[in-house]
Formats: C-alpha cells, sequence, structure tokens
C-alpha cells in the first residue's frame, strides 16, 4: 500500500457501514476511525448503534468512547484526532478506514477543512440554548441564515449544536461562519466509497434497529445518562435519547416515542443521503465484488 492513501465508507444510517468497514478490513489489513459526532461519547452505546464488542476485538476503533457526553467536541477538533489516527495507522503499513454519517467530520478529514478559530462564549450560547427552548430551534436558526445565507447548506438546521455553534462564531468574529470555513489542499490520496440502498429497504433496516435498541436497553440506557450527567446535557437532545426522555417524562407513550424515532430517523437519513450526494467524488456501487475490484485498484 502506497503511503497516504484512506479508503473513506459513507452513506445514511442503519445503511450497513460498519459492517462493510469490519469486512474490508480484515480483507485487507485495516483499521478503522470512527466518523460518528455521537460515538465518541461514553455510555451512548444503544442509542448510538455502536460497534459490539466482537466487532472492536477483531478490528480496532478508533474515535470510540473518546469523550463523556457532558464534555464539548467540535468537527476542527475530531479533524485534529482523526489526522493523528490515520497517520498512525499508515505508520503501521495498514489501510486506514473512515467510516461514518456525520458529513461534516468527514468532509473535515477528506476536504481538509480549515475551521474558525473563535474561542466559545459560555454566556452568548447559554443565551443562545435559552432562545431555542423558548421560541424553537428553527428560528434560532433563521437568525443564523439572516446573517449568513450560505450557512443554510452546510449547517444542519435540526442539530441544535451545530446551529449555535454557527451562530457564536458569526456574532463574535462579525464574519459569516461559512466563509471562515475553507479546504486546503488535500491530506492523503481517497477512494470515497458511498452505500447506496432502496428507500423502502432503508425504511425496514431502520425500524428493525430501532426495535433492536429498546429490546437490548434503550430506555434503562438513557435513564442512566439523565441520572449520571443530568437531563439538560445537550448531547441527549438528539434522536433516540430525545424521544425516549419524553416517554421517561411522560409526556408520550413507548410506541410514540418508537413512532417519532422512526419518524426522526429516517428525516435525518434522508439529509445524510443530500449532503452526500452533493459530492461527485464518492462511488455509489452496491456489488460487493465491485467494490473488492475498485478497493484492490485503488491500493
Amino acid at each position: 500500500m502506497n503511503k497516504g492513501k484512506i479508503l473513506v465508507i459513507v452513506g445514511p444510517t442503519a445503511s450497513g457501514k460498519s459492517d462493510l468497514a469490519v469486512k474490508i478490513a480484515k480483507k485487507f489489513n485495516g483499521e478503522i476511525v470512527s466518523a460518528d459526532s455521537r460515538q465518541i461519547y461514553r455510555g451512548m452505546d444503544i442509542g448510538t448503534a455502536k460497534p459490539g464488542k466482537k466487532e472492536i476485538a477483531a478490528i480496532k476503533h478508533h474515535l470510540i468512547d473518546i469523550k463523556n457526553p457532558n464534555q464539548d467536541y467540535a468537527a476542527g477538533q475530531f479533524k485534529k484526532d482523526a489526522i493523528r489516527a490515520i497517520n498512525k495507522i499508515i505508520k503501521l503499513g495498514k489501510l486506514p478506514i473512515l467510516v461514518g454519517g456525520t458529513g461534516l467530520y468527514v468532509d473535515a478529514v477528506v476536504k481538509n477543512i480549515e475551521f474558525p478559530e473563535v474561542k466559545r462564549d459560555k454566556k452568548l450560547r447559554a443565551r443562545l440554548e435559552e432562545e431555542i427552548k423558548k421560541r424553537g430551534l428553527d428560528y434560532v436558526f433563521q437568525k443564523l441564515i439572516d446573517l449568513d445565507p450560505e450557512a443554510a447548506y452546510i449547517v444542519d438546521p435540526k442539530n441544535p449544536r451545530r446551529v449555535v455553534r454557527a451562530l457564536e462564531v458569526a456574532l463574535i468574529s462579525g464574519k459569516p461562519f461559512s466563509a471562515q470555513r475553507k479546504t486546503s489542499k488535500p491530506l492523503y490520496d481517497v477512494l470515497e466509497i458511498g452505500i447506496s440502498i432502496p428507500s423502502e429497504m432503508l425504511k425496514k433496516r431502520i425500524a428493525r434497529r430501532i426495535e433492536q435498541m429498546v429490546r437490548k436497553g434503550l430506555v434503562n440506557e438513557t435513564r442512566g445518562l439523565i441520572k449520571r450527567y443530568g437531563k439538560s446535557c445537550k448531547v441527549f437532545d438528539t434522536i433516540g435519547y430525545r424521544e425516549i426522555t419524553d416517554y421517561l417524562k411522560g409526556k408520550i407513550s413507548l410506541a410514540e416515542a418508537i413512532e417519532q424515532m422512526n419518524k426522526n430517523t429516517w428525516h435525518y437519513a434522508k439529509r445524510q443521503i443530500t449532503w452526500f450526494r452533493r459530492n461527485k467524488k464518492i462511488r455509489w456501487i452496491e456489488s460487493p465484488e465491485m467494490r473488492r475490484k475498485i478497493i484492490e485498484s485503488f491500493l
């Protein structure tokens, strides 16, 4: 393998990225670097569909369980940690496999994005978070778009942490958030593979995964996390934990929570697909045999 080559596997949630990455890592002497913005958190196992003990024992995984849920972690920090892990894998003569559905994390490495160096302002963040509680995330997102129309194309409108960070950067620096994120010369020779899956099949896989999460103990996991870190911990305001938290508060039934999880996960999967489809360098390949040939040719 030539130095500096990395394989990237992307696709929507529940499409089978992790399973494919493990198979490829076994075949091509690789190690996996997770590009999942929630699997970095300790204790958030069931709700993030983290790889099981068998997968982690078989193939080394990086950037999983590196932070507590109450600790901040931004895309800029992920980029630094991912580059460190990738370079370490390359030094060992192995194939780094960057896999995940967090588009910004993937782009941070592949496109070598330079993030704005703006320090966090706790008071401003608290004010914006309070505004989200009172007037809704859509209202605060619109404030961002009024300041920076281009942010609509790069900031997930359903992710409060990303919206708050983008608005924080714009307000503190006085410059549009989008204008401060620039790409630089690529760091690696990259092959990007996307998992394409029919909509109806993906919906069924999402429903099956959510059913498995609940059966494995998502309710107890959520209850334990809230007890340890508090119900106001921002990372719990994500799909799965958000709906189960509402159930634990008595706002909705468990059946309603599961229904909402299915709907919200499907909408999230569509946003992921939209994000990745903009990247024309991703090769969407369904055939396992064709994937193998392309990877062998790349290496």
